[in-house]
């Protein structure tokens, strides 16, 4: 496989990607993080604290809302690094972005999984998100060529 295309990806997509990449380890985290402070606020109440109740229980339903703007703040700080003219290619070894900037190289061998999303190929080291790779930047012949790459390794992997 010696695929190379030439992508400019969107702020959204780019948006999208870190969302996905971070879903699981995002709701993860704000449960933990409402469930104490829900815990918390019911300590507080049963000691008749309940000033410092309800503060905590405002707290549990905006930590979340916080932590959403937050992320999406963080990564737009990196938008303007990752929005440009790429140059991708995803060979047998792995895969290189290339910009005016920057050039990107990473070996399969580096990922620890792999997450085939309609949108993406998210890719990850030590269950943290990396990189991803947009499908929109590949034609359908290409994404099907990928995709069973891919599978192939995940199969070899298994065994």
């Amino acid at each position: 496989m010696d695929i190379t295309v030439r992508y400019e990806p969107t702020s959204d997509e780019v948006l999208r990607a870190f969302s996905q990449g971070l879903r699981r380890q995002l709701v993860t985290m704000y449960a933990v993080l409402v469930g104490v402070l829900l815990a918390g606020a019911a300590v507080l109440f049963a000691t008749g604290d309940t000033s410092m109740g309800v503060a905590l229980l405002t707290a549990s339903v905006l930590a979340p809302l916080a932590g959403h703007w937050w992320f999406r703040r963080r990564a737009r700080q990196q938008l303007a690094f990752l929005c440009v003219p790429t140059t991708v290619r995803v060979t047998g070894d792995g895969y290189e972005c290339r910009t005016d900037r920057s050039t990107m190289t990473m070996r399969w061998s580096m990922f620890s999984g792999v997450t085939a999303t309609p949108e993406f190929w998210l890719l990850f080291v030590n269950r943290q998100p990396a990189a991803f790779l947009p499908r929109a930047a590949f034609d359908g012949a290409q994404q099907t060529e990928i995709d069973a790459f891919l599978a192939a390794r995940r199969q070899a992997g298994a065994r």
